[in-house]
């Protein structure tokens, strides 16, 4: 939902087992929410939950249907290991995908690290909501972030019905 300030509600979910029992700050999580504050957007949601799919899946469904918030923004789970499953979570949930917009945040993090290529975060859309999904280091998150940052404001207004040019930067 856009707010009176013109800038869009937000959430933060951040997939971590360690982090959802108390073992492991959530860094990324606290920079993404920061992140997001200075540059207007307006707070709604934060929470830490395990790297299980069912529960990926019926928080980003409460988020998004539910609470109607506009941009959320994952961290963890993005990876190779056997526990990381948000993919898969996304797969179930987005309407549309926008792969654009997780292929710019690999390519931008191929040029610090060769490791970048195990990413397997997707970006896309459950009815008015964006949901981009981040890596779950706060370096990671940080460098991806700035990368995808510059478009949110104009996919949140397309996504929402707006008639603005893309091809007008």
């Amino acid at each position: 939902m856009n707010t009176d300030q013109g800038k869009y509600t937000f959430g933060v979910l951040t997939l971590s087992d360690k982090g959802s029992r108390g073992e492991r700050e959530d860094t990324s999580g606290a920079y993404i929410k920061d992140k997001l504050l200075a540059d207007g957007y307006k707070f709604e949601a934060y929470s830490i939950i395990p790297d299980q799919k069912q529960i990926i899946i019926d928080s980003l469904i409460e988020l998004t249907d539910k609470q109607k918030i506009s941009l959320i923004i994952t961290t963890g789970g993005t990876g190779v290991s056997p526990t990381d499953v948000t993919p898969e979570a996304m797969k179930e949930v987005i309407e549309k995908e926008i792969p654009g917009m997780a292929e710019a945040m690999r390519a931008a993090s191929l040029l610090k690290t060769s490791r970048a290529m195990l990413s397997r975060g997707k970006v896309g859309i459950r009815g008015e909501s964006l949901i981009i999904n981040l890596p779950g280091s706060l370096k990671a998150a940080r460098e991806n972030l700035e990368v995808v940052l510059p478009v949110i404001d104009h996919a949140l207004e397309k996504i929402l019905g707006g008639t603005g040019d893309c091809g007008v930067e």
